[in-house]
C-alpha cells in the first residue's frame, strides 16, 4: 500500500534538529522524500506499523506532529503531480 508520511519538527526546542534529522533518516528507509516533509512509501501493513512506531519513539508529542495517510494498493489513479521534482516510480528499484 501506498501511505503518505509527513510531519512537522519544532527546531527551535532542545534536541529538535536532531529530531528532525532522525525523523527523516526513518522515512528514507521507506519510501522517498516528495517535499521537505514529506514522503510516500510502498510499505506492507507490518512495515506501516513499524514506521509509526519508529517515528513515535522518536518525535516529542507535545511539540511536534506526525500525520499518516494511506492511499491504499490502488494509489497509482490517486497521485497526481505538477511542477518541479519529476516524479518517480515509487516501486522501481532505486540505483545510485
Amino acid at each position: 500500500m501506498l501511505i503518505l508520511v509527513t510531519y512537522d519538527v519544532q527546531t527551535t526546542s532542545k534536541n529538535g534538529a536532531k529530531r528532525l534529522k532522525k525523523v527523516a533518516k526513518i522515512c528514507q528507509n521507506y519510501g522517498q522524500r516528495v517535499q521537505n516533509s514529506v514522503f510516500e512509501c510502498v510499505v506492507s501493513s507490518t512495515q506501516y506499523t513499524t514506521l509509526k512506531i519508529e517515528l513515535q519513539e522518536v518525535i516529542n508529542e507535545e511539540v511536534d506532529s506526525l500525520r499518516f495517510y494511506r492511499l491504499g494498493k490502488n494509489y497509482k489513479t490517486k497521485v497526481g503531480h505538477f511542477g518541479a521534482k519529476e516524479s518517480i516510480n515509487i516501486e522501481d528499484p532505486l540505483i545510485f
